[in-house]
Formats: C-alpha cells, sequence, structure tokens
C-alpha cells in the first residue's frame, strides 16, 4: 500500500472520528464509536475510498494507535484528541512521578504564564518517555521537552487519564508543575 496514500486516509480519519463527523454524514455513539461500515460506506460516497483492508491497515499500523475498533470489529473510533464532546470512558489512573510534554519555544511564554491548557481538545497530552514527547514537539521545529511534576499534581487533586495508546491525559497543567528539561 503506498505510505502517501495511507497517511492521508489516516489523516481523514482523524478528521471525521475526532473533529467533523458531519463532513461525511457519520454518526458517532457518546463514547465516540461509529458504526464500521457506516464508516466505510460515507467515506465511499464522496470523492473518498477507503477499503476495508485499508481501514484495518491503518487501524492495525498506525504507531501511534490513533484509532481502535472495538473486539468484533464492528466499531471504530479515535483514541484521543477530540474536540467535539464525547465520553471515552477512561477511569482515573494514578501517574508516574513525571511524565512530559514536547513543544516548541514560541509557545513558552504563553506556557509558562498559564500552564498546559487543553484548547480545543478535550485534554492536555502527555507522554510517558523523553523520546515520544520529542517527536510529539519536533512537529513544529526545534523541539523544547517539558518535565510535569504529575505525581504532585495528582496529590494536589488532579485527575490523570491514560488512553488506549499509551497517552496519558490530564484537563491543564498549571505552570507551577512545570520545569523545562536541560
Amino acid at each position: 500500500m503506498d505510505p502517501k496514500i495511507l497517511k492521508q486516509k489516516s489523516k481523514f480519519l482523524s478528521l471525521v472520528l475526532r473533529h467533523k463527523p458531519e463532513k461525511i454524514g457519520l454518526s458517532l455513539d457518546q463514547q465516540g464509536w461509529a458504526n464500521t461500515q457506516e464508516l466505510l460506506e460515507k467515506a465511499n460516497q464522496g470523492r473518498f475510498t477507503l477499503t476495508p483492508e485499508e481501514l484495518t491497515y491503518i487501524v492495525e499500523n498506525n504507531k501511534k494507535k490513533r484509532f481502535a475498533f472495538n473486539e468484533s470489529g464492528t466499531k471504530i473510533r479515535a483514541s484521543q484528541g477530540h474536540s467535539i464532546q464525547i465520553d471515552l470512558g477512561y477511569q482515573s489512573q494514578e501517574p508516574p512521578q513525571t511524565l512530559f510534554h514536547g513543544t516548541v519555544e514560541k509557545f513558552m511564554p504563553s506556557i509558562l504564564r498559564q500552564g498546559l491548557i487543553k484548547g480545543s481538545r478535550h485534554h492536555v497530552h502527555l507522554s510517558a518517555d523523553i523520546e515520544t514527547a520529542t517527536k510529539v514537539g519536533s512537529r513544529r521545529g526545534k523541539p523544547v521537552i517539558l518535565i510535569v511534576q504529575s505525581k504532585a499534581m495528582h496529590e494536589a487533586g488532579h485527575e490523570f487519564f491514560i488512553s488506549q495508546n499509551g497517552v496519558w491525559l490530564t484537563e491543564q497543567v498549571p505552570p507551577e508543575f512545570l520545569a523545562r528539561k536541560a
């Protein structure tokens, strides 16, 4: 399968499963699940084509595990990163001592002032390791890695969740729980 085309189709899936299901008239339930067959039918009604084999390949081989099927494969959803109102059903978890966030220098003044905020998403996304945070930060330029004092945050009453693909999620990270990695 052509990697360039698969990347375009993965971006399309992110759009309709995380942000704009109405773009193709797709229905998501309260937990963000869409009927797999309906997704394929609606995707193929426009100028876009998506085969069951391509969909399975994208879900199973996406390095970030952005998408998941239910156990029977009859439903599909994005693992996190939604800007639409859904309940992923994640249970509060005790985080490790520290987590990490990758960003770039131009956002640092705002982050130092107000911390990490979720913006239009449901949560702030954090990484369990520096390597992943570095990759995330590198998407927009030279990365700046922030160390999040997640255990201290949790002890102060902040909730943490972990998505199916290992991304740590929280509502916000106040600036007093952040440090820049040297």
